[in-house]
């Protein structure tokens, strides 16, 4: 049966409009809280009614506001199973729990309803590129359904969101940046970064699809529920509904799914509803005990990053009027007692879970120890996900791209954002420099990221370079001729012939001087053709910047100019010694230190060295090329990537004598080989680097 929906209302001021899922904001008054609502009279859903209907969420077709059901984008998603949790009811003393496992969803969570019935919805109006800000979850889901739908998402993610989970976006073809700052700023930047380029920004529980996914919790647990204890077909709501909360997208959608099936006469109660928060961001609990109907934003401080919402706006407003109207509570636990639930639930239950399920298991043991819930009571918890993991070998380098947002002033906030996302601009364009021959695929890409920010990937086959291209779509293809397996004349012919790759500008470097025959056959497939070795680089760079209508590279600036001898014997130079061997890193360290000439500090991780140079802006970094996280070379690359700290001054310090293939990534770091220095020498070679003049 198909949809009956029937109109979006104006939560704000009661507007009534068409029934268009996509309507961003009230055309009255401008409010951005909006609602669907269907002919409730013509659902026909008792009895035996869904019988034959597919075991998923698509099944309760006529209360989702998509109207073209050929456009439905699904991996199979709904109808997880409700589990009794009998062991974990013994042990906390309550023996009507029950689990609905959305572990079991296609990323393994619960997000994977809002990512299917969005994008179906996207589809249908024709919507090719989207804007996702998450903090994980719902980034996973929407990845998965845009890549299964053709659509390309940008997903904007706040820094804390685990390198696992990034990895995971990643795989399904995601174009991620990462976001120094909070989530909320990250939605901020994410909306203006849509705005900018004219794209769908998603807008989690303020819009549409979002919200209506969510419904399909609600009427599979009432339905799963009545199977199993109706004796008159009937269905059944549980005592309460249990959910860890970070936004309220989650609840908002589940209750307003037990109200309209109470509505319909399907149920005979709304049931009550546990909203657990971590302690480090719990704005929705802090208001709520203090009886408040609006709440105050925080900054969030918790290990738990998919739960970090800050300030969840008019959400926590309704969840806070539906507890008054129907019962339930708002409670928080911190990270320890999430994590000991995390082990609990396992070890009871044979659940492994993720930190924000783990959350709300402890907030449950937290409502049975209260009293809050009576003892005959149904309690219903959403076991809402579980991690999944990518190996980080598996994807190619560069897959996410990091977004500084420097610390400023309120007044200066707008100012900040805007300059950040002009650096944006310029990080996301991309280049797929294609050669078999490596050293000239590097030298390109070296030269690119010293006059500019770019995103360069290379490969050193032809049939990869050409998936490359499809897969991630570039500003500029850079390719040889003369290549194994596939030349270029091929893959010329092969990325004109796609209508997605044909209109992506192409340069040719070629390793020999064309034939009459040879230009024949490219005029008309490229930009221009360059003879490797006839060329000087500044003329390259210069070209592939106004291929991509950047702006021109500023003039080389005036050198710096060198410190004074006094204020190197002051000792107000700062050197960062990164090296996971304690006794090597201390050594150097008391060397230098014995001179009276720097201020030391020392990381044993390239992620803790990192966050340190950031912090601290060194006059030099004294890098080990073995860290047990990354590579020194690739701590050195993420620095020039950085616009923070791509002026900062690298040594790359080693036992052994480098590879060909490691001196050429040294970029413009130098090179000491432990063995070559002495006490005397280190002393000298620190000094030399933080004295000579070095460009800006």
């Amino acid at each position: 049966m198909p949809t009956l929906f029937s109109q979006v209302v104006c939560l704000t001021c009661g507007h009534q409009m068409l029934p268009d899922p996509m309507i961003a904001k009230c055309e009255r008054c401008g409010g951005v809280w909006l609602d669907a609502r269907y002919h409730y009279s013509e659902v026909r859903w008792a009895g035996n009614a869904l019988a034959r209907r597919p075991l998923s969420m698509w099944r309760y077709e006529e209360l989702l506001p998509l109207s073209d059901l050929t456009q439905r984008v699904s991996i199979g998603e709904g109808m997880t199973p409700i589990i009794r949790a009998e062991r974990l009811g013994e042990a906390l003393g309550h023996e009507h729990i029950l689990i609905k496992d959305e572990r079991r969803m296609p990323t393994n969570s619960f997000k994977d309803r809002q990512g299917a019935l969005s994008v179906s919805i996207l589809r249908q109006a024709g919507i090719k590129e989207c804007v996702l800000a998450s903090t994980g979850n719902a980034a996973a889901a929407y990845a998965a359904y845009c890549a299964r739908a053709g659509i390309k998402l940008w997903v904007f993610l706040p820094s804390m969101v685990p390198a696992e989970k990034m990895r995971e976006l990643g795989l399904y073809g995601a174009e991620l940046i990462k976001v120094t700052g909070t989530y909320d700023q990250t939605k901020k930047v994410a909306a203006d970064f849509a705005a900018r380029r004219n794209l769908y920004f998603d807008r989690g529980s303020k819009g549409i699809p979002g919200k209506e996914s969510m419904k399909t919790l609600a009427f599979e647990i009432a339905e799963q529920l009545g199977m199993e204890y109706s004796t008159d077909g009937r269905w059944i709501a549980p005592d309460w509904y249990i959910q860890a909360v970070s936004g309220g997208i989650g609840p908002l959608g589940v209750y307003k799914g037990f109200v309209e099936l109470y509505q319909i006469g399907l149920i005979d109660k709304v049931p009550k509803l546990g909203i657990v928060q971590v302690q480090g961001c719990a704005p929705m609990v802090r208001a709520f005990e203090r009886g408040l109907s609006e709440a105050e934003p925080v900054v969030p401080e918790t290990l738990i990053t998919v739960l970090a919402t800050g300030e969840p706006g008019y959400a926590y407003t309704m969840l806070y009027q539906a507890i008054q109207k129907h019962g339930g509570a708002m409670v928080s636990v911190d990270d320890g007692q999430a994590f000991r639930a995390m082990r609990r639930v396992a070890r009871t239950e044979g659940f492994s879970v993720e930190p924000a399920t783990a959350v709300a298991f402890a907030g449950l043991e937290k409502l049975i120890a209260l009293g809050a819930v009576q003892p005959h009571e149904k309690l219903l918890l959403n076991c809402s996900g579980h991690t999944f993991p990518a190996e980080k070998h598996i994807l190619e380098d560069q897959y996410v791209l990091e977004l500084e947002l420097g610390a400023a002033a309120p007044s200066q906030q707008t100012e900040g954002l805007g300059a950040a996302l002009e650096r944006l601009d310029e990080q996301i364009t991309t280049v797929v420099v294609i050669d078999d021959n490596p050293n000239d695929t590097r030298l390109i890409r070296r030269l690119l990221q010293t006059h500019k920010n770019y995103r360069v990937f290379e490969s050193n086959n032809p049939l990869d370079g050409l998936d490359l291209v499809r897969q991630r779509r570039p500003d500029l293809v850079i390719t040889d001729l003369s290549m194994p397996e596939m030349d270029g004349f091929s893959l010329l012919e092969a990325l004109k012939a796609d209508p997605e790759t044909a209109h992506i500008p192409v340069i040719v470097l070629s390793g020999k001087s064309l034939t009459q025959a040879d230009k024949a056959r490219l005029s008309g497939q490229i930009d221009s053709v360059w003879l490797k070795g006839s060329y000087s680089t500044r003329e390259l760079v210069d070209h592939v910047v106004s291929t991509l209508k950047d702006r021109p590279v500023a003039s080389a600036p005036e050198p710096k100019q060198a410190p004074p001898a006094s204020e190197l014997a002051a000792g107000t130079f700062k050197v960062l010694i990164v090296d996971d061997n304690p006794y090597d890193a201390r050594l150097v360290r008391r060397i230098l230190e014995a001179s009276r000439k720097f201020n030391v500090s020392e990381a044993r991780t390239g992620e803790s060295a990192l966050k340190v140079m950031s912090e601290q802006l060194p006059d030099l970094v004294i890098l080990d090329i073995m860290l047990p996280d990354m590579g020194g070379l690739d701590v050195l690359q993420r620095m020039r990537e950085s616009e923070r700290l791509r002026n900062v001054r690298v040594a790359v310090m080693s036992a052994k004598e480098l590879s060909e293939i490691d001196r050429s990534r040294l970029l413009d770091a130098v090179f000491w080989q432990k063995a070559t220095l002495d006490r005397k020498r280190l002393v000298e070679a620190v000094e030399a680097q933080i004295v000579q003049p070095r460009n800006a």
